[in-house]
């Protein structure tokens, strides 16, 4: 067996499924900081050249998106913390209230899995014994009491991964002299977009091309869209 099948057929041994997750969660952050943060500068910058306020725009975007999302992931984890403590109250108040029931429950679920009802019974038989609760968490719920969620850890990681992405479009518009402010982060928006979609569909396991080319063609209408409307709107003297 391939070390990929052998990944796939053991999702949650040492974690290796659920870092995947979050590698792939914080590409995903870090896409979303890039995007953000570069539509609101070059909107900006299509109204005006003034580096403080292509600063101070720049600023609150990144500040107020690490926070947007570092809440928003905070509440969504919290959530399936919940969840899963929940199921694992009910699992052990189950085992306590009727274990026969639930030592056949884990006998069929072994052998929906393909495996004969002797060896079903006598491998339920041995896990009960072993640790009865970390045996039907794992093969009802696919949960690992041990290794839970951190909502902590993953709004920290998500305002982390936005914070990454939105440096990029921030530099880009910042340093360049006026001229070159919009072409630049255009560039660097493009690489950077094609090289997180790159990223994510090796991770998911997806076609690779089309990933960044979805990103890319995205990306890419949103800084057109909103350059043009800065544009228009400096023009017309609103900013």
């Amino acid at each position: 067996m391939t070390q990929e099948s052998t990944e796939h057929a053991e999702p949650h041994n040492g974690g290796v499924s659920q870092r995947l997750n979050w590698l792939r969660a914080g590409v995903l952050g870090a896409n979303d900081g890039i995007v953000s943060v570069a539509s609101l500068v070059v909107g900006v910058a299509g109204a005006t050249t003034d580096v403080p306020a292509l600063l101070t725009a720049g600023i609150a975007g990144l500040v107020g998106g690490a926070v947007s999302m570092a809440l928003g992931e905070y509440v969504s984890v919290s959530s399936q913390r919940d969840s899963e403590r929940a199921l694992i109250e009910k699992e052990k108040r189950e085992l306590l209230e009727m274990p026969e029931e639930e030592l056949e429950e884990l006998t069929q679920l072994y052998q929906q899995r393909g495996i004969s009802r002797e060896t079903a019974e006598k491998v339920a038989a041995e896990l009960t014994a072993h640790d009865a609760l970390a045996a039907h968490l794992e093969v009802e719920l696919g949960i690992d009491q041990d290794d839970l969620v951190s909502p902590w850890q993953a709004a920290f990681s998500s305002a982390i991964a936005f914070t990454a992405g939105a440096i990029l479009p921030l530099l880009a518009i910042l340093l360049p002299p006026p001229g070159l402010r919009v072409p630049i982060t255009f560039v660097v928006v493009i690489i950077a977009l094609a090289l997180t979609g790159t990223i994510s569909a090796k991770l998911g396991g997806s076609g690779r091309r089309k990933a960044a080319l979805r990103l890319v063609i995205g990306g890419a209408l949103a800084l057109v869209v909103t350059y043009l409307i800065g544009h228009l709107l400096g023009t017309a003297g609103i900013v």
